[in-house]
């Protein structure tokens, strides 16, 4: 499975483009091949194109609409996820933010973006993403605080069974991710290399199932380990 540092840096960042509206696919196509270092390797109308083109182009970003017929943006990045060598997506939706939100970042989204972001805040998740760092938005953000706050009693066992597979630092890196903390901003914390961040990184996804560094901050924020502000798009 292809995880944090395994994408090119090399070459043009190909980006599949997948929305069920002509004009909205039209609009995403425009802005990516204005963007310098993308290029769009291919489009799809519905989850199914999506994977069969992701598959066949071996695409490494997909911009995808999270309301699609036949199966949604949240379904579609779960099957992406299982692919072996899996792209990033960040999930676009006209819609206010609710759980479906947190369903596709917990499905291995690498970021959640409304539809009203301006061209420049698209460009710069973009980036951000392939950089390995994930734009999410407040709103999600706050969804998350508050779904942690309501949790169940079995949820709090889940959640302690969780942390235990953790070894001290780990959680601290983990919640230092939760707090929107770059590899480097993390490293000068905790007085480690960035290569040593980055090991930590990739131990922590592994022994908790995660995909991607997103997934970990959303689960830093539903175990507690975060209690913070964060700005308009929080840099996971």
């Amino acid at each position: 499975m292809r995880r944090e540092e395994d994408f090119p840096t090399d070459t043009d960042t190909r980006v599949l483009v997948v929305d069920d509206q002509a004009i909205a696919r039209s609009g995403l196509l425009s802005l990516v091949d204005s963007v310098p270092g993308f290029t769009v390797a291919a489009v799809a109308e519905d989850g199914p194109q999506a994977v069969a083109q992701a598959r066949e182009h071996d695409v490494d970003l997909v911009l995808m609409d999270l309301c699609m017929p036949h199966i949604d943006g949240v379904e579609t990045t779960r099957r992406l996820t299982r692919l072996s060598r899996p792209p990033r997506v960040i999930v676009l939706t006209a819609f206010a933010v609710d759980d479906q939100a947190l369903a596709a970042l917990e499905a291995g989204a690498s970021g959640f973006l409304t539809k009203d972001v301006r061209p420049a805040g698209l460009q710069g998740a973009m980036e951000s993403v392939m950089r390995g760092v994930s734009p999410v938005s407040a709103e999600v953000l706050s969804l998350i605080m508050k779904r942690a706050s309501h949790g169940t009693a079995r949820g709090r066992v889940h959640r302690a069974e969780l942390l235990g597979r953790l070894t001290e630092q780990e959680r601290c890196v983990l919640m230092l991710i939760g707090s929107g903390m770059s590899n480097v901003q993390i490293a000068g914390t905790i007085y480690l290399s960035v290569s040593g961040v980055k090991a930590h990184v990739s131990r922590i996804l592994r022994k908790l199932g995660l995909h991607n560094r997103t997934q970990a901050a959303v689960l830093a924020y539903e175990l507690n380990l975060v209690d913070g502000q964060f700005g308009p798009h929080a840099q996971i």
